[in-house]
């Protein structure tokens, strides 16, 4: 239960940095980080309420969210400099990323 928890946890807070990050790369127009997040956010919404229910399909998916997180940290990190709001959603994606990583291995 600690993993399953753990795990929800990082789905939320990349989910949170990447409505904040959005926010501000929409003052700057800056649409390519925009739309990944809006992707990363959905993915990890996804996932929080999967894995709280228990869902069969959630195992399947996983590399997927790690796939999204990955491209959306890279992102994020172009802009970290500038915007701390990028620098934070780099960190919560690539721990997200992790974590799906990690649990994409205990499938195999």
């Amino acid at each position: 239960m600690k993993n399953l928890k753990s795990c929800i946890e990082a789905y939320l807070a990349c989910l949170v940095t990447c409505e904040k990050c959005i926010t501000d790369c929409i003052k700057d127009g800056n649409q390519d980080c925009i739309l990944l997040c809006r992707d990363c956010a959905d993915i990890c919404a996804l996932f929080a309420r999967f894995d709280a229910r228990g869902s069969e399909y959630a195992q399947d998916l996983h590399d997927l969210c790690a796939k999204i997180c990955k491209a959306c940290s890279v992102e994020c990190v172009k802009h970290a400099s500038h915007h701390e709001s990028c620098k934070e959603c780099a960190e919560a994606c690539k721990k997200c990323a992790e974590v799906c990583e990690a649990l994409t291995s205990v499938k195999a």
